[in-house]
């Protein structure tokens, strides 16, 4: 059997594939191409799991003499016992476990040791088993279904199936049975079927299954038997529903041949005898035996087939099937006076069907089932209805896959008792111009799936037709609805579908159809434009119109006088948008499927008015996820909900979505169709089956970003505040070395606001640098670099470049951000250069009270000496002393320099 194979099998396997393919490696000989062993060790394979085997495992060399590996196998499997080796070879296969298996083709002389005695369904056909003894099935006694076709069985003696009390169906067919003991079916105390097709039965009375009365279908069908004569036995058969002798040899069936279903009521039995050829039925054969069917298919030839049918004198029947099969025409061609032998017979229903060759004048081909209630033409090569007799009492009648080219309306409208009228599946069916006329009693009016085209529907085809209610013009191929329906205005079930409209969505064609429950417009290439499309339709309850469209793909207030509608189908309309108003009507709706479309949210607005919903169909849309509140707004009623094969967003920031799903299982319909579509990690996941866990995060993992993202932000706010220092200390580092190489290139820097430069020029720069000695001073106006950045400027050219720094102090240098900072910058570098170069000159005009806020330049101030400046002559030449004397320290003079002093 193809099952699982455990543990030491496995443990086996491995030890010796092992040791195999250490000696192929040694010998040379583990080639790809020498042979194959299909995937010992599959991926995901486990020592403790089960190991799936199948026959076929090894794969033999094509030529030459069998490989190293091959051998070493093949002896595993012959010499080491393990059920692996059963797992290989036995042939059976597990359907259904422990229940239902196949064992077909075997060589074998019982049941299959693999099969389980909790076996129900076993199918051995195409076996050899030639011959079934005593007790042959004591080994499976929960069998209900067994299948022996085509065992080349010979003999079943006694009491061979015993031990099945619980088979329900024994199929016995193509085998060529030459003994069956007298009790070779005791023990089928249950047995219902019995087919004995093409077992070479050649008559009745050698079959021993008289016993059988819990029997109800017995097929004989495809034997030599030549005589209906049915046993004594079958009188006693009372459960007998279904009787085949179809395709036998039977010529001729003889009064008393069917005495033993006289004998016992069977209105429930369907008897067949198609596909014989029977040339004679003796008058009164038939008489006085009520079936439920009786089938005379291919049984005739022309000249044998009127005589033959008035044998059937005295049947009751309810359906009488007489005809042919399309691949056996016995009949030439087709008179209708062939019929006339039915004339003695009592039936409910009358099938005709499968003829060819029918002559123009069929006017007898009602003379004899006028009286019947029921009567199908089915395909048949009839082009026009025969003469309907006066009296006719047909209620139903059906005409399918004829020959009718019009629809017949004028002779069929003498049948005056018909209640129901079918007229399908005629492919040269295209046109209905006759009008029915005094059909009063006609309630179904059936022309679906032919060709019709027509101008004007539908008030006018249908004249005194009062009663009519269903009404049913799908499947056909262009009609146009003017609105007039002003004589079958009391329709019920009107049924459109598949059908090309003109007039249904431009203006209300509906509005005489007051009484309507039931419309189907779907795929009729309908284009709702108008709101008023369906007005008049006050009592529908259901509307289908699928795979038709709307104004700007938009569902609007097109349902607000369908106050009664239960059923609503829209799916396929290609809709993008709802209506907050769309529904608000539809306060009894309790199945909506608007399926297949492009909507992309379900907005609980439009959908709080059903809160009768029972089904709702969302499917094939393009919805993300089902929010909370549109959740929330899904009526208690609900049972089925449909919202597979949508573009779900499987984010963890829809974490309540996802378990509102596992939790609604057995509301959600076609759930293996839910399908992540993004993010695309997990794309084409389940969502069912999702794994919650991944979106749970721990105390650990939501503290960690954070402290990470408080240290950035502090950081951040740290190299805003400091970044002219930061970046004074990288420019400071990389030049440093630079420019002690270079040497000083003036004696000072100068800082000051821009508002104080006139002074800086005339009063500083000019004494200093055209006087004796003469000063080199650093202005940011005249000496920066362009091109370079400013703070790069400021530190290369000004600090690093001077021996001294000036900072001329006034008001405006206090109210500055740069002054401030150039202030901060000369700090830093007399800290870094170990110089006291920071000549502080304080201008007489400060405002003393705004100094003393800015307390890093007024705690310098006051542990410095610094240089006032006063417009006086005495305070000037005090100034200039002072000055020039801290700007002498430590400069070194060049020749010409010295030359001048």
């Amino acid at each position: 059997m193809q099952t699982a194979c455990m543990g030491p099998v496995v443990d086996t396997i491995l030890q010796t594939w092992t040791a195999l393919r250490d000696v192929q490696r040694e010998a040379g000989v583990m080639k790809h191409n020498s042979w194959h062993c299909r995937s010992f060790l599959s991926p995901g394979f486990s020592l403790h799991a089960p190991f799936s085997c199948t026959p076929g495992l090894l794969k033999m060399p094509r030529r030459g003499a069998l490989p190293v590996g091959t051998l070493l196998v093949l002896l595993l499997l012959a010499f080491v016992p393990s059920p692996l080796a059963g797992c290989l070879l036995d042939p059976c296969l597990e359907i259904t476990p422990n229940t239902t298996f196949r064992c077909t083709g075997l060589n074998i002389s019982g049941v299959p040791d693999g099969v389980p005695n909790t076996t129900q369904n076993l199918d051995l056909s195409f076996s050899n088993l030639k011959s079934l003894g005593s007790n042959y099935f004591a080994s499976v006694p929960e069998l209900q279904f067994l299948d022996l076709s085509r065992c080349h069985l010979h003999t079943i003696e006694d009491n061979s199936f015993m031990d099945l009390p619980r088979l329900s169906t024994l199929v016995l067919t193509a085998n060529s049975f030459q003994h069956l003991g007298k009790a070779a079916f005791y023990g089928l105390i249950s047995l219902k079927k019995l087919v004995l097709v093409e077992t070479n039965r050649t008559s009745l009375s050698e079959l021993p299954i008289g016993h059988l009365h819990t029997l109800q279908e017995l097929n004989l069908g495809h034997n030599s038997i030549t005589s209906l004569k049915l046993p004594k036995y079958f009188a006693n058969m009372t459960s007998l529903r279904h009787l085949s002798f179809s395709s036998n040899k039977i010529t001729s069936i003889s009064r008393g041949d069917l005495d033993a279903l006289r004998e016992g009521n069977r209105p429930n039995l369907t008897l067949v005898l198609s596909l014989n050829n029977i040339k004679s039925i003796e008058p009164g054969a038939f008489a006085g035996i009520h079936l439920a069917e009786l089938a005379l298919r291919s049984a005739f030839e022309k000249s044998t087939m009127q005589t033959s049918l008035q044998g059937l004198a005295g049947l009751q029947v309810s359906r009488l099937i007489v005809g042919e099969f399309r691949n056996n025409e016995k009949l030439q061609d087709f008179e209708g006076r062939l019929l006339n032998g039915l004339c003695q017979v009592q039936m409910e229903e009358f099938v005709l069907i499968c003829l060819r060759g029918f002559e123009d004048d069929t006017d007898t081909l009602f003379n004899c089932v006028g009286n019947v209630s029921s009567i199908r033409l089915v395909d048949l090569a009839l082009e026009a209805i025969s003469q309907v007799p006066m009296w006719s009492q047909v209620r139903q009648l059906e005409c399918k896959k004829c020959q009718f080219k019009d629809v017949p309306a004028q002779k069929l409208s003498l049948f005056k008792e018909l209640r129901v009228l079918r007229i399908t599946k005629n492919r040269n069916l295209k046109i209905f111009k006759q009008k029915f006329e005094g059909l009063s009693n006609l309630e179904i009016m059936d022309l679906s799936e032919n060709r019709l085209t027509f101008s004007t529907c539908c008030s006018v085809q249908f004249q005194n037709c009062p009663n009519l209610k269903h009404l049913n013009l799908s499947f056909n191929s262009n009609i146009r609805l003017t609105g007039d329906f002003t004589n079958v205005k009391n329709l019920l079930y009107l049924d459109l579908q598949h059908t090309t409209l003109f007039g249904p969505g431009s203006y209300p064609v509906f509005l005489s159809l007051q009484r309507l429950i039931y419309l189907d417009i779907s795929h009729t290439k309908t284009e709702v434009k108008s709101q008023c499309t369906f007005c008049g339709l006050n009592s529908l309850q259901v509307l289908k119109m699928a795979g038709n469209s709307f104004a700007d793909n938009k569902l609007a207030n097109n349902f607000k006088n369908l106050s009664h509608l239960y059923t609503l189908d829209i799916s396929s309309c290609k809709l993008e948008h709802v209506d907050q108003s769309t529904f608000d009507a539809l306060s009894e709706l309790k199945e909506l499927n608007i399926s297949n479309n492009k909507l992309l949210t379900f907005d609980p607005g439009v959908y709080q008015p059903l809160q009768a919903l029972r089904v709702l169909d969302f499917s094939r849309n393009q919805l993300t996820v089902l929010l909370d509140p549109a959740r929330e707004i899904l009526p208690d009623s609900l049972v089925l909900l449909d919202i597979s094969q949508n573009l779900f967003d499987c984010s963890c920031v829809y974490l309540d979505f996802l378990k509102w799903v596992k939790e609604k299982q057995e509301l959600l319909q076609n759930k293996e169709l839910m399908l992540c579509h993004t993010p695309s990690y997990v794309a084409n996941v389940s969502l069912p089956s999702f794994d919650l866990s991944s979106c749970h995060i721990s105390a650990g993992q939501v503290a960690s970003p954070v402290v990470v993202l408080l240290c950035i932000v502090v950081f951040t706010f740290l190299v805003y505040k400091y970044y002219f220092q930061l970046y004074y200390s990288v420019v400071l580092l990389s030049g440093c070395k630079h420019y002690a190489e270079r040497g000083d290139t003036y004696d000072a820097f100068v800082i000051h606001s821009s508002k104080d430069q006139e002074w800086v020029t005339k009063e500083l720069v000019e004494p200093l640098e055209e006087g004796t000695p003469r000063f080199r001073l650093c202005l940011y106006y005249r000496d920066f670099l362009a091109g370079v950045p400013i703070v790069t400027n400021i530190i290369q050219e000004g600090f690093l470049s001077s021996r001294n720094v000036i900072a001329v102090i006034s008001t405006d240098f206090l109210e500055s951000k740069w002054c401030s900072f150039e202030f901060d910058i000369a700090q830093s570098w007399q800290l870094v250069e170990g110089k006291a170069g920071i000549i502080m000159i304080v201008l007489e005009d400060v405002n003393k009270a705004l100094l003393r806020q800015r307390l890093g330049l007024s705690r310098y101030l006051r542990r410095n000496t610094y240089l006032e400046w006063k417009d006086k002559e005495i305070s000037k030449h005090i100034f200039w002393r002072q000055l020039t004397g801290v700007l002498l320290e430590g400069k070194n003079w060049n020749h010409e320099e010295a030359k001048l002093m």
